[in-house]
């Protein structure tokens, strides 16, 4: 789930800034030190100093295991990440840093000056997701709040971002004490609502790249827990599809499930639009496009013997280029439409939403940061 800030928007305009994200596997507090290097690599040949990151990073895991820790503990949901931004800039404004929160929502913008020199981004992600936590572990998440329906759900940062906040902490840290080593402008910004696909976009909409200096480079990382332990994945172009959530209405004309002739079924024509959905794919996409079409929810009816008016249809869709993007939407329109009719049915309701585009890393970037990612990391490392 890397949306990273600007990586998922630098393929739609040459004026972005250089982007690339990397996925990696280890322990949560031993990764501040791939994130040092990254930093370090993307500027000019730091000077020299006494005090290497790796030394650095070693004296500062067990302060930076207990913010990790406590991270974890007080997880909150998407556009939620009140207390989480507030931590956040309180964290920055203690290295001396100039904060502004409210960016985009609960969005946190850290800026370190440091003498002339190119500006780099660094970006981290806040909210957590509404699933309950059941590792056992001492420092566990109890947390448990209404969702957006009213529902009161376990929240738990199950997709890493405790560990990415940590990382930029620990990061923006040794920056600070490191000044005399390089110079430039550091962002480090805090981003709200990633899992919902919203929080990138309210911040470049509330003037991340105006307000603030724009950056020449932004770097990402996501931990990856479908990776070896210690291991590094990097990918120069494409990393992350564009994703695109569609939610289908299939609307039809109750009654009673005795005479199913006196109404439309809504179940039968989902049931058949299900199934055409699959050919999009297969028979309207060519082989070398990744594409993905799936349902991943259905409900319609409240008991065995009652037809109703409507079934929902949630979908998930990926793709890499725009072009296919733009087909899977039109194709999948287009087949709700014609299962409709088929049937005689009304028109189904069709929306769109949680849209975020597809992941770029610059390749002239990928290939000045891996040998720094080597160095740190040891040519051994599994990527």
């Amino acid at each position: 789930m890397i949306a990273g800030i600007l990586a998922g928007y630098s393929s739609s305009a040459k004026s972005w800034p250089a982007c690339f994200s990397i996925f990696l596997s280890g322990r949560a507090v031993g990764l501040p030190r791939i994130a040092i290097a990254l930093t370090f690599a993307t500027w000019l040949a730091p000077k020299c100093r006494a005090e290497s990151p790796m030394e650095w990073v070693e004296q500062e895991i067990p302060q930076l295991t207990q913010i990790y820790e406590s991270l974890h503990q007080a997880p909150e949901l998407s556009f939620q990440e009140e207390q989480t931004a507030a931590r956040m800039a309180e964290l920055m404004r203690a290295e001396g840093l100039r904060v502004t929160t409210q960016v985009g929502g609960h969005g946190v913008v850290a800026v370190l000056e440091n003498g002339e020199g190119k500006t780099l981004l660094l970006r981290a992600d806040m909210d957590g997701l509404p699933v309950p936590e059941d590792t056992g572990l001492a420092y566990a998440s109890k947390v448990k709040v209404p969702n957006q329906r009213g529902i009161t759900v376990g929240v738990m940062h199950a997709c890493g971002h405790d560990m990415h906040m940590t990382n930029l902490i620990g990061t923006v840290r040794y920056m600070v004490s490191a000044r005399d080593a390089w110079q430039g402008t550091l962002v480090a910004i805090f981003q709200p609502a990633e899992e919902r696909g919203a929080g990138a976009k309210a911040m470049i909409a509330d003037g991340l790249l105006v307000r603030f200096p724009r950056p020449h480079y932004a770097l990402a990382l996501h931990v990856a827990a479908d990776s070896p332990a210690g291991s590094l994945g990097y990918r120069a172009g494409y990393a992350q599809a564009n994703v695109d959530s569609v939610d289908i209405t299939v609307n039809g004309r109750g009654g009673h499930g005795a005479y199913p002739e006196a109404t439309v079924d809504p179940v039968v024509i989902a049931a058949r639009l299900v199934v055409d959905l699959q050919t999009i794919v297969s028979r309207e996409i060519a082989p070398i496009q990744p594409a993905v079409v799936t349902v991943g929810s259905i409900h319609g009816g409240t008991k065995h013997n009652i037809i109703g008016d409507t079934c929902q249809l949630q979908l998930t869709v990926r793709s890499y280029s725009p072009a296919v993007r733009q087909q899977l939407i039109a194709a999948i329109r287009r087949k709700a439409l014609a299962a409709a009719a088929s049937a005689d049915a009304p028109a189904p309701t069709i929306s769109v939403s949680e849209g975020t585009p597809a992941l770029y890393n610059d390749p002239d970037l990928v290939n000045r940061l891996v040998p720094a990612l080597q160095q740190a990391l040891g040519s051994e490392c599994p990527s």
